[in-house]
């Protein structure tokens, strides 16, 4: 609690950048949102990329290839006008014309409709699960707790999203999962601390509401601690051995865990003070 004013100024300086991070560099929208097509294909053996981006280049415009590995390709085309489906026929063909026993292990094609649907219901998904979570902290413990609460969960989703445009990693669907999984273990956190607070606001009426936050959440660090730890131990194997299609995804979630870690301890829990929640006992003494 010592240092809790200096973390909210930080945390608050953090989200501007991050807004305006997202307003002047942009996020690097995949093609869930973009629209376009993806192919991932593994090849029998080393291939020369800049061949390949001749050859893919000839039929599409707006092309990225990047080598995986030494076998495996992810070729992304941006929207254009050919139709999609007779665009991935024509790469394939001229990819099998050119090198043996490609094996395609991932295709997918987005239009530019279903792009702009797909924003809307990651949005809308994303909102719901902020106000469903706002109501549930209402409800279980007093509005004093379910601002805290909703503040830290704006801060890590905002900051994740920051973390995704300074990065510039792709942002798909599976960061829309991201960013929910993340709220969802920030706030499971944050309910831990809330329920200690609640039982030394019983036990220790007496004691200074600066105190009591303190000691509820020292009381309750250890477990922070192991969970922080055992939760990023597991994204670590993800991040290594996962796979370019869970790359981003795991990157930014355990960005976010441990985002989350921090804002239930410096976040959420220190912003009781500004709104203390015995003011309704007091008042009603």
């Amino acid at each position: 609690m010592k240092v809790q004013k200096l973390a909210l100024i930080a945390s608050i300086v953090c989200m501007v950048l991050s807004v305006a991070l997202v307003f002047t560099k942009g996020l690097n929208f995949g093609i869930d949102f973009a629209g376009g097509i993806l192919i991932e294909a593994r090849m029998q053996e080393k291939v020369d990329v800049a061949k390949v981006r001749e050859l893919v280049s000839a039929e599409a415009k707006d092309v990225q290839i990047q080598n995986i590995d030494n076998q495996d390709l992810l070729i992304r085309v941006a929207k254009s006008d050919v139709e999609q489906a007779v665009l991935v026929k024509k790469l394939q063909d001229v990819l099998n014309q050119n090198f043996s026993g490609i094996e395609y292990r991932k295709i997918d094609y987005v239009g530019p409709q279903v792009g702009a649907e797909l924003i809307m219901k990651g949005t809308l998904a994303l909102l719901m699960s902020f106000a469903l979570i706002m109501v549930y902290i209402w409800v279980r413990f007093d509005w004093q707790f379910g601002i805290g609460g909703i503040f830290a969960l704006l801060h890590d989703a905002v900051l994740t999203v920051g973390f995704f445009a300074i990065t510039q990693l792709e942002f798909n669907l599976t960061s829309i999962a991201a960013i929910l999984t993340i709220i969802g273990y920030s706030i499971n956190d944050s309910v831990v601390i809330y329920d200690r607070i609640r039982e030394n606001m019983i036990k220790y009426k007496k004691m200074s509401l600066a105190d009591l936050i303190n000691s509820s959440t020292n009381s309750t660090l250890s477990r922070t601690v192991l969970t922080a730890g055992t939760t990023l131990t597991s994204l670590i194997a993800l991040i290594l051995f996962g796979g370019e299609t869970l790359k981003s995804f795991s990157i930014a979630t355990f960005f976010g865990i441990a985002l989350g870690t921090y804002s239930s301890i410096y976040i959420s829990a220190p912003i009781l003070i500004y709104f203390d929640p015995r003011k309704k006992e007091k008042l009603e003494k």
